[in-house]
């Protein structure tokens, strides 16, 4: 049945001029089908129309201004009149109607900003023409062919502003062959790149760059200023259709607004309402920064409110972990509210939603529920008296009926184009007591019916949330109607998706509970846990949240590069440097006398002061060194930089060796240890600078860490579309070296410390730690080598 409803939305999409391509790209596009089909029945064309006519309706039903709705009708009118039917009026009157919103509309005044009753005649337009290309005649003759059609069309269109653009291009298109004649080969070359200037110097940099950078946008100083204040929430922003009655147009009456301003002394009131069935990851990250950043930038209060409405899913341990991290992430809770706590409240509504006749009891299955709706069929039990839903609605809360033999349902519309709308169960039987309220209840709201109306309770001021949700407006704003509440504004945007990992809480709770990954706070995962354990601070996360903003473009794939980006920027500027050899290879200086051990002093950070001892740390040097196994080679090349027999490489803070001799296992290739000697005047100048540990005494060894490379949990970029998604798991997600060589420094350390590993990367203390061993987490490499295509 789906496939045949879809069938007949194509056929729809065809009628009015769409082509096969774009109409079918349509369909895939939930937002957009629901709006052309709505934007089309509207405007009385479900028959048919000219195809410039089609378009335009098209335009209508994706770029109307949102606050406007309750003029669309009177714009479509005019389109299918044909009084604008130009690709700018209908851009002149999106601006028009945006400015205007659900105000009075004035009639001629947005007929004179459309260029209604105008009209462009194509003498004018050779006329307009004419006078462009006098004025350009010079640099036309010069640029000939190259010359910038498109600022030629721009000239046009500040002349004659409502001029069809077809046969404005076709005028130009004639124009410039009239004067230049026939292309020639020299036409068709590419021009010749000028070089490139030499940089200006500093000192002159300020005399001739004197042009000011742009400025940014409205947005990007505040993600904050697309909402509206909480007094505007009178005018209409959604509309809902019924199959059977007038448009829904949501929104509160005065009376209503002026009752939840006094409550709430016009404030922001947001939420933040997450289902304690897991642990939050880094997508709830985006939903805080909107929900708790939207009330803090307003002066305002944001709810952290658990909705708790399934006691089989939640535990205590997932509401404790949500409000520590909560904290952790630099968020304050208003209040912390569970939807439980308006169990009473919500069951008293339904019980005036059945005596408004808009809930009934019922008694279908799950499988008959599902086969009714795809067919849109009502319930038998649809229209049962209200007296008898009453009495069978109080025995569910009363326990006198069995789980799953009946439901309370609301009666929406079974005829709509939106299936969230397709009577939506509100209540259902379970006999689990509740984590928060005990064993009180048997019955238990659903989260389409709970939702709205505790956003109401509360005097929510914005609902936000993510563009999933937005199908479920209808659902929202019915419900909220049928019972004369208060209606927050709500609004959508766009989930936050990182590539090489999975956001789905049931595929999350799959990799934890089969074992995959070793709990919520792998450092794998992009838990918010794992993320913090990794070593990644709760400012990047807000930073790489903030950067990506507050957007509704859909199905959008953030690379994981972007977010390693923000990590790298605070550890750049907050992590001391120091030095770890993961893969210890064995150097013994053979010209240092044995027992001399000397300190260096090594920088903290790069650009340390001289004179502030608390930007250095001492680090030993003596006979027997280690350095990375990979900084050393058997065979030179003028591209290496590590050291090779008879090479010499700089150890960083300490001096210049040289390899003098290799000692190799018996396999004449596992090199076992290197001699090597150094130069105390340090007068040589290799070009390579290797990190390197070295035994703090004679025959002790260096501080032994274990080092935990972590990398992407996955193959793939986008692993949720496969079929076989826990197949792309990268097998070398998670590398352990047990016993690399740090140096004196690391060993006091405190859990959640975080370093760079000189040329290694960033690395963070983590909780495995004990006394007798450090473990250190590997947070981002030291720069993005995927780019590269490398690992």
């Amino acid at each position: 049945m789906v496939k045949e409803e879809d069938s007949k939305t194509l056929e729809l999409f065809l009628k009015i001029g769409l082509d096969e391509k774009t109409a079918k790209n349509t369909l895939a596009n939930n937002k957009v089908t629901t709006n052309l089909t709505a934007v089309i029945h509207e405007a009385a064309v479900t028959d048919g129309c000219d195809r410039t006519v089609g378009n335009l309706i098209y335009t209508v039903a994706t770029k109307f201004p949102a606050n406007a709705l309750n003029h669309r009708p009177t714009l479509l009118q005019y389109i299918v009149s044909t009084k604008i039917k130009t690709p700018a009026q209908l851009e002149a009157a999106f601006t028009f109607l945006a400015a205007t919103a659900s105000g009075d509309l004035n009639t001629q005044e947005f007929e004179e900003a459309c260029g209604v009753g105008v009209e462009v005649s194509k003498d004018d337009i050779e006329r307009a023409v004419s006078e462009v290309f006098e004025e350009k005649k010079a640099n036309i003759l010069e640029q000939r062919y190259r010359t910038n059609v498109g600022e030629l069309f721009a000239h046009v269109r500040k002349k004659l502003p409502w001029a069809d653009p077809k046969v404005v291009k076709e005028v130009i298109d004639a124009e410039l062959y009239k004067l230049l004649g026939e292309r020639t080969a020299a036409d068709n070359e590419k021009p010749v790149k000028k070089k490139k200037e030499k940089p200006v110097k500093a000192e002159d940099k300020a005399k001739v760059d004197e042009t000011p950078a742009p400025k940014p946008s409205e947005e990007e100083l505040n993600p904050y200023s697309i909402f509206p204040p909480p007094e505007e929430n009178y005018k209409v922003h959604t509309e809902i259709y019924f199959s059977d009655r007038p448009v829904l147009r949501a929104c509160n009456s005065k009376e209503l607004l002026e009752k939840h301003l006094k409550v709430t002394g016009r404030k922001v009131l947001t939420r933040f309402p997450p289902e304690p069935n897991g642990y939050l990851h880094i997508g709830h990250a985006k939903a805080m920064f909107v929900d708790f950043g939207l009330a803090k930038e307003r002066d305002g209060g944001c709810y952290l409110r658990f909705d708790d409405t399934n006691p089989e899913a939640e535990k205590k341990e997932y509401i404790d972990h949500i409000k520590e991290i909560v904290g952790w992430m630099g968020w304050e809770p208003y209040k912390i509210t569970h939807t439980s706590d308006y169990f009473q409240d919500l069951y008293e509504l339904a019980v005036e939603l059945i005596r408004r006749g808009h809930a009934y009891v019922d008694h279908q299955t799950a499988e008959e529920v599902k086969e009714y709706r795809e067919r849109k069929m009502n319930s038998p039990w649809r229209d049962r008296p209200i007296e008898e839903s009453l009495r069978l609605f109080d025995e569910m809360k009363k326990g006198m009926i069995n789980e799953g033999k009946a439901t309370l349902r609301m009666k929406q519309d079974m005829q709509s184009d939106n299936f969230n709308m397709y009577d939506l169960i509100a209540y259902r039987i379970k006999f689990t007591p509740h984590p928060h309220a005990g064993d009180k209840w048997c019955i238990y709201p659903s989260y389409d019916y709970a939702h709205c109306i505790v956003d109401s309770l509360e005097n929510i001021t914005h609902s936000l949330c993510t563009l999933e949700f937005e199908t479920r407006r209808a659902s929202y704003y019915w419900l909220l109607d049928a019972l004369g509440l208060y209606q927050p504004f709500v609004w959508e945007y766009s989930r936050l998706n990182v590539s090489n990992t999975v956001m789905s809480k049931r595929k999350l709770n799959r990799l934890v509970t089969e074992k995959w990954v070793d709990g919520w706070d792998d450092p794998r995962l992009m838990t918010l846990a794992g993320l913090r354990r990794r070593g990644v601070t709760s400012t990047a996360i807000n930073a790489f949240v903030r950067g990506i903003g507050i957007t509704r473009s859909d199905c959008s794939m953030i690379h994981l590069s972007r977010l390693e980006y923000h990590i790298r920027e605070e550890l750049n500027k907050t992590a001391p440097r120091t030095m770890v050899v993961l893969n210890p290879l064995k150097v013994i200086i053979t010209n240092l006398e044995a027992g001399i051990v000397t300190d260096l002093d090594a920088k903290k950070w790069p650009e340390a002061p001289v004179n502030d001892a608390s930007s250095f740390y001492k680090v030993p040097f003596s006979r027997v060194v280690y350095i990375e196994r990979t900084d050393f080679r058997l065979k030179d090349s003028k591209d290496y930089f590590g050291l090779a027999p008879g090479k010499s490489v700089l150890l960083r803070y300490a001096y210049p060796i040289k390899c003098t001799d290799v000692i190799l296992a018996d396999d004449k290739e596992t090199v076992l240890e290197i001699r090597a000697e150094y130069d105390p005047s340090k007068t040589t100048k290799p070009k390579g600078v290797l990190h390197w540990v070295a035994e703090p005494s004679p025959g002790v060894d260096p501080l032994k860490v274990e080092v935990r490379l972590f990398d992407r949990l996955f193959l793939s970029e986008n692993p949720a579309e496969l079929e076989d998604w826990l197949g792309d798991l990268n097998p070398e997600s998670k590398v352990v070296i047990q016993n690399a060589y740090a140096v004196p420094l690391v060993r006091t350390a405190a859990l959640g410390g975080r370093f760079q590993f000189e040329r290694l990367g960033y690395f963070a203390v983590d909780q495995d730690s004990t006394s007798e061993k450090l473990v250190f987490n590997r947070t981002v490499t030291l720069r993005d080598s995927y780019a590269k295509g490398g690992k």
